[in-house]
Parts: C-alpha cells; sequence; structure tokens
C-alpha cells in the first residue's frame, strides 16, 4: 500500500508519499493544473502499479484535483481540516506548520487512522448535479436577502412610507415594480392610482388590484419625517440600484429552480423524498443533494442523523453529564432539515403529535424541531434503505401515539 497526502492549494500542491512502515517515498510540489496533476500521476506510478493499492488524503471532497484522484481509482479520504489540527498536536507541541509538513501529515494519518474516516462518497453525477443547484439556488436566496436588508436600511432613513405599504416584503414583485417608478417620497406621493394598478398589473398581481393600489397609495400619502431634497434624491438612486439587482436575482431564481426541479425529479430517489411529509421540490433536492445517494455512505441511521446535525451530543465526566447541540454537521443540511420539520407540522399528524409532547415536556420550539428532524431524517433512511415510500401509519404508529 502507498500513503499519499495532498495540501491542496489554489496555485499549486504538496504532496508526500509513505510506505506501510511510514517511510517516506517521495516528496513533490506540483502546479494546480494538467502538467502538475500529470506529474503527480508519475510520482504516484513510480512506487504503485495498482491504482488501489494508494490510499490518498486531502482535506476537500471537491474540485478537479479531487475528481482527477476519484478517476484515477484511488482510495480518497476528504480529512476535516478541524482534525488534521488536532492530529498534528498528536505529533508536535511546538506549533510549528508548513505546507510539506501538512501534506506527510495527511499521509499518516491515512496510514495508521483511515478507519476512523470515510472515504469520499461514490455519489452519482445526477446527485452531484442537484447538490450543484441546490446550493447556487440557496445562495442566490441568501445573496438576495443581504440585498434586502440593505434596501430596508436604506429606506429606514429617508421613506418609511414604503417600508409601511410593502409590509417588509421588499423582495416581492409588488414592491420591486413600485419602487422601480417611485424610489423617492415625492415620486411616491406622486403615484395615481391608475398607475400603481397598472404596475401591479405588470408584476403578476390579478386579484383586488383596485383594493391594494388604494392601500398602497393611502401608506405612500400619509405624513412622514422627511429629509432634505438633495438626500433624499441621492437615497433615491442607491434603492434604484438595489431595486434592479433584486429585481435580476428574482428572475435567475425563477430559472434555477425551474432547472433544479427538472433535475430532481429525474432522480430515481425523488420519488420517496417527495412521499415524506414537509419535503416539496426545493426542500427534497437540498436534502437529496447533501445526503447524495451512495447507498453505502451511511452504516445507519445514527450516522445519517449525525451528518445532518439533528442528533444531540453528550458531554459526560465523573458525575457531571451534558447534552448538547451538535455544532460539527453539514450546516446546509442542517438548515434545510430545520425547514423540513417545521413544514412537517402541518401535513403530519403524526410529526404534529410528537412536535407537541415535546413541547409540553418543557422543550423549546427549536429544540422540538431539531428533535422532529431527527425522527424524520430516521424515516427517510428507512424509506431509502427499503426502497418504499414513506407511510404515517408505520412512522407513527396508533400504539405509539397512545402511549
Amino acid at each position: 500500500m502507498i500513503f499519499v497526502g495532498i495540501d491542496w492549494a489554489e496555485e499549486y500542491h504538496e504532496a508526500c508519499l509513505l510506505d506501510e512502515q511510514g517511510t517516506a517515498l517521495g516528496k513533490r510540489r506540483v502546479a494546480d493544473d494538467l502538467a502538475g496533476v500529470r506529474q503527480l500521476q508519475e510520482l504516484i506510478a513510480e512506487h504503485a502499479e495498482d491504482p488501489g493499492q494508494v490510499v490518498v488524503g486531502i482535506e476537500t471532497d471537491r474540485g478537479l484535483l479531487v475528481r482527477f484522484l476519484l478517476a484515477a481509482g484511488y482510495q480518497l479520504y476528504a480529512i476535516n481540516p478541524l482534525a488534521v489540527d488536532r492530529y498534528r498536536d498528536r505529533h508536535a507541541t511546538s506549533g510549528a506548520k508548513s505546507d510539506t509538513g501538512d501534506a506527510k501529515l495527511l499521509a499518516e494519518l491515512v496510514r495508521t487512522d483511515r478507519h476512523n474516516h470515510r472515504p469520499v462518497a461514490g455519489d452519482s453525477e445526477q446527485a452531484q448535479g442537484i447538490q450543484v443547484l441546490a446550493r447556487g439556488h440557496q445562495n442566490l436566496i441568501w445573496s438576495r436577502q443581504r440585498l434586502m436588508n440593505q434596501l430596508r436600511n436604506a429606506l429606514r432613513e429617508f421613506y418609511p412610507a414604503a417600508l409601511a405599504a410593502f409590509r417588509g416584503n421588499l423582495g416581492g414583485a409588488d414592491a420591486i415594480a413600485l419602487l422601480e417608478q417611485a424610489p423617492t417620497p415625492t415620486r411616491g406621493r406622486s403615484l395615481s392610482q391608475a398607475k400603481i394598478v397598472s404596475a401591479l398589473r405588470r408584476a403578476g398581481r390579478q386579484r383586488n388590484l383596485e383594493r391594494k393600489a388604494a392601500e398602497i397609495q393611502a401608506q405612500l400619502r400619509a405624513p412622514q419625517l422627511e429629509t432634505s431634497p438633495a438626500l433624499a434624491e441621492a437615497y433615491g438612486h442607491t434603492v434604484s440600484a438595489l431595486v434592479l439587482i433584486i429585481k435580476q436575482l428574482n428572475q435567475q431564481l425563477a430559472e434555477l429552480e425551474q432547472q433544479l426541479n427538472a433535475s430532481f425529479e429525474m432522480h430515481p430517489d425523488a420519488e420517496i423524498y417527495l412521499s415524506l411529509p414537509g419535503l416539496s421540490s426545493i426542500l427534497g433536492a437540498r436534502a437529496l443533494g447533501e445526503f447524495g445517494d451512495d447507498r453505502t455512505r451511511y452504516s445507519d441511521a445514527k450516522a445519517r442523523k449525525n451528518y445532518a446535525g439533528n442528533s444531540p451530543i453528550t458531554k459526560a465526566s465523573g458525575t457531571k453529564k451534558v447534552v448538547l447541540k451538535r455544532f460539527a454537521c453539514n450546516h446546509r443540511l442542517a438548515d434545510a432539515c430545520h425547514l423540513w420539520a417545521f413544514c412537517a407540522l402541518s401535513s403530519s399528524p403524526g410529526a404534529r403529535r410528537y412536535y407537541d409532547q415535546l413541547k409540553a415536556r418543557g422543550k423549546t420550539h427549536h429544540q422540538a424541531l431539531r428533535a422532529l428532524a431527527n425522527r424524520l431524517v430516521g424515516h427517510l433512511h428507512g424509506c431509502l434503505e427499503h426502497h418504499q415510500l414513506y407511510r404515517e401509519d408505520i412512522a407513527w404508529p396508533p400504539q405509539a401515539a397512545a402511549a
């Protein structure tokens, strides 16, 4: 067996090769390009004929370099950087650190302790594509929220009537359409009801146009504190720029959502995910993308729950014992599971009953949702393992409800 440690970086990578006894076989710095990857492969080929005899340790599980290593047939372990940092303290207490030293450390780690770590999952390309789309969709939502916060702060400084007119829904089509026409208080007061109706219709609203237009006009014309005209005009330019960016983000989100739905519905596990209460196409796609579709990735339901961050951790020493929330997890997946549990409250009587029981025992809202998400992830694992759709009577049996 040959053990390879790779300390990856943006411009170059440090590689170190060890044999089964821990003897250094070679070290090399390779560039992050095709020529560098070829040099790395030639270095490994000097000491191993069969790719199955090569074990690689690296601190990331994605990227072109990782895809090359997997395609080459090597056994690949993506080691958490925090674990590498703790492992460094095991070998030296001086605090010294270098790229070449980290490469040797990774090789040593997979040589002696790889049984304590998981190899990179063999997810299908379809699942990886869903993950890319789902993360891109979520990143755009986060970007839009940051811009909406900037827009809200700007409006509070000079245009509180707009905040009252749209009641905090600044990213909605109605608010975007009207703020494009009236980015300042003066222009807002000058809007007639007919112009507001026309803007609402262009934004896609079809019902209650006249009533909604009257409400918005009343709010825009209500008395409010005002700043100087010059300052209001400067703020107006800022609002116009933010509104245009948010409008474009809304369009891109809608297009990306269509692509995500189409990719998710084509996956063979989509039907199982959608059968669970609270999972829509978007949340289901996020969960599938983060969980992956490699059946061997999780040894049992507890491993899947740990990865989702819903199962608690216990710290016990002597007579002291504390149960805490798990922080080392996939945070994107934890966020999706939190929303999943909240949505399940209105679509699953068993989930609602379990949530109410936890609340009656003194749990907070977030604690109860986290415990419910833990149960739902267990149901998902069972459905995927047996390739069956979710059934309410099996997930929440009547005898358990009576107890």
